[in-house]
């Protein structure tokens, strides 16, 4: 292809851009209306006042809806204000976030927190651009608490809109890329009316996660804007949108430990950086061990294994990680020698283990284990219906 007709070919792709750009325009009429008609009720809705909004979005990230509702009812109860938030240690905001994972998030809820609290009088900044430069805020949430909470008409572009956008405009660049996520946030952008753009945001996210589904079929019968849907005329919508296929996760074994003695249970805090950094966890090792694997570590650290329960397997996915777990509950001999454990664990009882510690959710089927434990006997005397070795 020559210079000047690989111009010419750019060109037209350039416009035939453009006019899928303007084409979107068409869906906000409709969009608004069905939004007012079909709009979920949800308790950060009721009140979309910033601080509300900017703690619900962030729970969202990468959760259910309607894991989020009892987390965000619990937190804003705890801490009604960002005055309340920032006056509160880490391990308090740690324990009310316990279950919902991907920490880093929180520990930027409360960064910014204390920020806005010293900096911005306790009220969230009122443009974009501020917002941007909190820990934890990017573009995204930026966009959804600006518009949201401020009426600034920006766009806020997360995986339900991507989809919409990418079916409506049967757009074929891949999704993951980007190019393209830049691609289609300038498009959103271009039709983010002034009035309502809060709504309008909130009306295309819906549209994503209840009527044009991801992994299935849409329901593009109850879809308010299929007339105006590329993929839908063409009878592609499961085609869209485009993206590469995910590098298949690494599988890892570990054997989780509850070790009980005196009536507490050991445990250890991660190190400051990499996966679950700084959050507690049960011991546990990088292998599937056997009981008399187990018995052995344990004798090695000074420990006398007085009861073992080999327990379930249980699994848990992180973004790129399997852990295959399988577990034992233990109980120890109080001999009272001093053994290397207690330089690595710490021995907690049952009530700062519920009311102060987070547990992340990798460890849940253990821990639940271990709770309702604690529940049956006032303290562990020994390992219920467990077998001595």
């Amino acid at each position: 292809m020559s210079q000047q007709n690989r111009k010419d070919s750019q060109n037209e792709n350039k416009e035939c851009k453009n006019c899928i750009a303007d084409q979107l325009h068409y869906i906000v009429t409709p969009l608004l209306q069905w939004y007012d008609n079909h709009a979920r009720v949800l308790p950060w809705r009721e009140n979309p006042e910033p601080y509300a909004v900017w703690i619900s979005e962030i729970m969202l990230q990468q959760t259910r809806v309607e894991a989020v509702k009892p987390y965000f009812d619990r937190w804003m109860e705890a801490f009604p204000s960002i005055f309340d938030l920032a006056a509160a240690s880490e391990e308090e905001v740690l324990k009310l976030w316990e279950g919902l994972g991907y920490y880093s998030r929180v520990r930027n809820i409360h960064k910014t927190a204390k920020i806005v609290t010293k900096d911005y009088g306790g009220e969230l900044p009122r443009s974009f651009d501020a917002l941007i430069k909190l820990p934890g805020i990017g573009e995204y949430s930026a966009g959804s608490i600006g518009s949201i909470a401020f009426q600034l008409q920006v766009p806020c572009v997360d995986g339900n809109v991507l989809r919409v956008v990418t079916r409506i405009t049967a757009e074929e660049a891949d999704i993951t890329e980007a190019s393209t996520k830049k691609l289609l946030t300038q498009w959103v952008r271009t039709i983010v009316p002034a009035q309502r753009p809060g709504d309008f945001n909130q009306a295309l996210m819906e549209l994503g996660a209840t009527i044009c589904l991801p992994n299935g079929i849409p329901k593009c019968e109850s879809c308010p804007v299929a007339h105006l849907c590329e993929a839908f005329r063409r009878s592609q919508v499961t085609d869209f949108p485009v993206k590469k296929p995910k590098a298949e996760r690494r599988k890892e074994k570990r054997t989780v430990l509850l070790l009980i003695r005196k009536g507490s249970v050991a445990v250890r805090k991660r190190p400051d950086s990499g996966l679950l950094a700084g959050l507690w966890e049960y011991p546990n090792y990088s292998a599937e061990l056997t009981e008399s694997d187990v018995i052995e570590e344990l004798e090695k650290k000074g420990l006398s294994p007085l009861n073992l329960t080999k327990l379930k397997k249980a699994k848990h996915i992180f973004t790129h990680l399997e852990w295959h777990m399988n577990g034992y509950l233990i109980t120890l001999r109080d001999d009272g020698k001093d053994s290397s454990a207690d330089e690595e664990y710490q021995w907690i009882e049952s009530d700062v283990l519920k009311e102060r510690l987070t547990i992340p959710a990798a460890f849940k089927a253990y821990h639940q284990i271990l709770l309702d434990t604690f529940c049956s006997q006032d303290k562990f005397q020994g390992a219920p219906n467990s077998d001595s070795y």
